[in-house]
């Protein structure tokens, strides 16, 4: 999807009308925050779209091309992202985006380096639809993952399985729901598809309320389902290998989409890496049943392996609980302990270095002052 290819669907539903920003999810609440910067002869807007130093922003005035050199921060969790909400300059060649109303919510996962550093993926999100194929075997500790940083973005976490046509036995296909209801509890599962129509319902009465943003792994048919409630090609989509049922990265950048019936989608692209970013709420919420037994453990810091009195433990042994369960509740468990150790690492290196060169700049204005040269 180009810039200049915001799908006619979403078009229609959007006007040069300030009112019709409430399409994409502007409020009172929006405006009062956005006070400020209106003072200041800015316009507001939504970001539709961020590549290479620029961004889309649909305003009242229609889509802008803008510079984010002013939002764009060496802290990559402050970036301007598809989804926030924008100031930008009302004229201008190029037009700058001058700054972006506080997130209500953030999908943010780790990056793929080994820097620590989170990366952003939508913004200003009410529910995060979690896209996973029934094409191929199903990888529930992958689900847990997506749960867990849904979750902890604020949002209301649904999961959609997808290419239902493919799974034509509906005793099957029940226990294959069932399975992903086990790891996602509190969270509406939904088998849908694109091809004949299968809960397409359901899911467009959901994205009309909101905004939702479209997660999942290449191949997991998110671009087929942002063209489904489109209700015409606007993303690319190509066919998954039938090897492994993995696809290419059709969609390569994410991009918000007005809806007809209502509501705002953000397609994302296809996800390899799914790293936890400070996300103990998230792995809780996610593993509610095993947070409850650990509640009724013998000793409050028990560690769930051999200590007597443990509720954890119990349930494993009764059957209550899996193994595969606690397994992955333990890794995601251990995996955000240590990229929040390493973030706390980082944020305590930066703060010795800043305070660094605010002692080496405090001791050249002193010499300064005094007419000669800072000792070194």
């Amino acid at each position: 999807m180009t810039s200049s290819a915001f799908s006619s669907a979403s078009s229609a539903a959007f006007s040069s009308d300030e009112s019709a920003l409430t399409l994409l999810g502007w409020d009172e609440e929006w405006a009062a925050e956005f006070a400020p910067y209106a003072a200041q002869g800015l316009l507001p807007g939504r970001v539709v779209r961020v590549d290479r130093g620029r961004c889309d922003v649909l305003t009242a005035d229609g889509l802008v091309r803008a510079d984010t050199a002013f939002v764009t921060p060496h802290d990559p969790l402050r970036v301007i992202c598809t989804g926030d909400w924008a100031a930008v300059e009302p004229d201008g060649n190029p037009r700058y985006v001058k700054a972006y109303l506080p997130r209500r919510t953030a999908f943010v996962r780790s990056t793929s380096s080994k820097r620590s550093e989170g990366q952003i993926l939508a913004a200003n999100v009410d529910h995060a639809i979690v896209a996973v194929s029934l094409a191929v075997e199903l990888d529930l500790g992958r689900v847990e993952r997506f749960l867990a940083l849904a979750w902890e973005s604020g949002a209301q976490p649904l999961v959609v399985l997808t290419k239902a046509d493919l799974v034509p036995d509906p005793v099957a296909l029940s226990y294959l729901v069932e399975d992903v209801e086990t790891v996602a509890p509190g969270v509406q599962v939904l088998t849908v598809s694109s091809l004949t129509g299968e809960g397409m319902d359901v899911l467009g009465t959901v994205v009309a309320d909101g905004t939702s943003v479209l997660l999942g792994t290449s191949g997991a048919g998110k671009s087929t389902l942002a063209n489904a409630l489109l209700g015409e090609d606007v993303m690319e989509v190509q066919a998954a290998r039938d090897v492994d049922g993995k696809g290419r990265h059709t969609t390569t950048t994410r991009n918000l989409l007005a809806l007809p019936g209502g509501g705002v989608l953000i397609d994302t692209p296809g996800l390899r890496g799914v790293g936890l970013w400070d996300a103990e709420a998230g792995v809780g919420q996610v593993f509610s049943e095993i947070e409850e037994y650990a509640a009724q453990c013998r000793f409050h810091d028990c560690a769930h392996e051999s200590e007597p009195g443990c509720a954890v433990l119990a349930a494993l042994e009764s059957g209550e609980l899996s193994q595969r369960r606690l397994e992955s509740y333990r890794k995601l468990v251990r995996e955000n302990q240590w990229i929040v150790a390493k973030t706390d690492a980082k944020a305590q290196a930066d703060l010795r270095r800043d305070w660094r060169l605010k002692s080496a700049e405090g001791r050249l204005n002193y010499a300064v002052k005094r007419g000669g040269h800072p000792r070194r």
